[in-house]
């Protein structure tokens, strides 16, 4: 058995590595290399990256796919570019743009390892015969009782496991990430020890097609005329501004309301709702946005086959499953429980009310450091 749990001697088994540019990725191929594996680089175009050429720490820019290709290059692997940029513009830019004027708040790098990379990509790397396809991302891939399992990573300042809760059973058999127990400084270290220029290259921050950090405008662009102005009210019915499209509020959005205080009042004012059918950004003091329920979309479930009840003998399946779960990628997790209300729907009930839950972000269930699953913030209740 090798180190990716093959039955296969190293130099026997090919592995696809997505290669974005960045230091992670890098390091995850030059370490299968130095261990002897038939390593295929790919880097994947997923738009026009000439805008952003100029823009550090975007991406799959222009710079990224030439610095892969110096990568591939320093330790002597085949490199490939492939261009995804129209399955890239609709199942991730278009997703984008239609879910900010459905009043929700998206997550596209979900999307994109969901419809472009773990799908698309990982047909690719069946079709080049690959036993594996390896990536950069923070996250451990354990072997459990019912097969592969989804695991926090060992450095919880670079866990990403949030951003994978999409990923399905049968990726993840085909899935490995290397760097799942390494931290950050040591993946640099590795860079430096394989002589990688992209050593000491800054993380990305930004959504690769939002460069600038203009949401609305990117979704300008894709929806001609769909952001239109409309009022900022108060949760009580009070008119106390005018916006200029949805699109640039999220729930639990505290500061750039463009209303200023209200006289006479000194509670801060946070984004409580978003209506996108009338035009309306519905504000209110912070206790508003307290949610004891959330409703949750799309669940991808990874955990144990009977999900709904802790699984004890006798226990009663409606009294749900006791889970920690997080809204944000940035937030810490949260008690609750957790009740399956459908093949792909579920209901979130969390122990403490937690503030500004935002639609469209998504809730990613946990069990100690497993990834039980998640899904789509759908709705929420107080």
């Amino acid at each position: 058995m090798n180190s990716l749990g093959l039955a296969k001697r190293p130099q026997d088994t090919r592995v696809v590595v997505a290669m974005s540019g960045g230091v992670d990725s890098s390091v995850t191929a030059a370490m299968l290399r130095e261990e002897g594996y038939d390593v295929v680089g790919i880097t994947l175009q997923l738009y026009d990256h000439g805008l952003a050429v100029m823009k550090a720490g975007a991406c799959c820019a222009g710079q990224d796919i030439y610095d892969a290709r110096q990568v591939a290059d320093r330790i002597g692997i085949p490199h490939y570019v492939l261009d995804y940029e129209g399955r890239f513009s609709q199942d991730v830019m278009d997703d984008f743009a239609d879910s900010y004027l459905r009043g929700e708040t998206p997550i596209p790098c979900v999307r994109c390892n969901q419809r472009v990379k773990f799908r698309d990509l990982l047909n690719t790397a069946r079709e080049l015969g690959a036993e594996a396809l390896a990536t950069g991302h923070y996250v451990r891939r354990l072997v459990g009782a019912q097969g592969a399992e989804l695991h926090r990573a060992v450095d919880p300042a670079k866990d990403q496991s949030y951003f994978l809760f999409a990923t399905t059973r049968e990726q993840l058999e085909f899935l490995r990430f290397p760097l799942g127990g390494l931290t950050k400084p040591e993946t640099r270290a590795l860079a430096e020890r394989h002589g990688l220029e992209v050593a000491s290259k800054p993380d990305s921050q930004d959504i690769c097609f939002v460069p600038d950090g203009d949401y609305a405008a990117v979704v300008a662009k894709l929806r001609p005329g769909s952001v239109e102005p409309g009022e900022i009210v108060h949760i009580d019915g009070r008119v106390l501004g005018r916006h200029q499209g949805v699109v640039h509020y999220t729930v639990g959005q505290r500061k750039g309301l463009g209303i200023g205080g209200i006289k006479g009042e000194d509670e801060a004012l946070y984004v409580v709702r978003l209506e996108p059918g009338q035009r309306r950004v519905v504000v209110g003091p912070r206790r508003d946005l307290a949610r004891s329920v959330v409703m949750v979309r799309e669940v991808n479930w990874l955990g144990p086959d009977r999900p709904i009840s802790a699984g004890a003998e006798g226990m009663d399946e409606s009294a749900g499953l006791p889970v920690s779960v997080k809204l944000r990628s940035a937030q810490p997790p949260a008690a609750a429980l957790w009740h399956r209300t459908g093949p792909d729907s579920a209901r979130v009930e969390l122990l403490e009310p937690q503030h500004g839950v935002a639609p469209g972000q998504a809730c990613v269930v946990y069990q100690g450091d497993r990834v039980l699953g998640g899904g789509w913030i759908a709705g929420t209740a107080a």
